[in-house]
């Protein structure tokens, strides 16, 4: 199986945020950001993989701002680290402020994808061909966090 490039899969999403989105504060939801950085990590390891993925995990999402109506808001999502049957993706979400330019780093997220077959079992994935400095950083970054999460598993957290 061929390995795939970072940048092969890589993915920038936009969306403006709707008074729909809204929370009972007014901003916007948070559930409404976690769900768009789903489908962000998604669809790079869909494209990682060329198959059917779901999500394991969820690390780390720490909302460091909030997202207020109207906002432009981006999801930059990339592959990290490949497993056998499961991949890293790291998303940052940033909001624009459409009328004054501001731009904010809102939040981060790690989160593990298991690719699946036609019989909807965990199926081995493409290498990662790591090429830039950041490639590198970031996969060293994540071998870190999945060894985290395999000790956690294993104290039964």
């Amino acid at each position: 199986m061929e390995g795939k490039k970072v940048k092969d899969s890589a993915l920038t999403m936009m969306q403006q945020m709707s008074p729909l989105d809204a929370n009972l504060a007014g901003n916007v939801h948070g559930g409404v950001i976690m769900k768009l950085i789903d489908t962000a990590a998604g669809v790079v390891a869909a494209r990682h993989c060329r198959s059917n993925v779901v999500t394991a995990s969820v690390d780390r999402l720490v909302f460091h701002f909030p997202v207020f109506i109207g906002d432009l808001v981006t999801f930059k999502a990339s592959m990290n680290y490949v497993g056998k049957t499961s991949m890293e993706v790291g998303v940052r979400v940033e909001a624009e402020n459409v009328v004054t330019g501001e731009i904010r780093h809102t939040a981060s997220a790690y989160l593990t994808m298991v690719a699946l077959d036609r019989d909807k079992k965990p199926m081995q994935v493409p290498s990662l061909d790591l090429e830039t400095q950041d490639d590198f950083r970031r996969n060293r970054e994540a071998q870190i966090r999945r060894e985290m999460r395999l000790l956690e598993k294993k104290q039964g957290q």
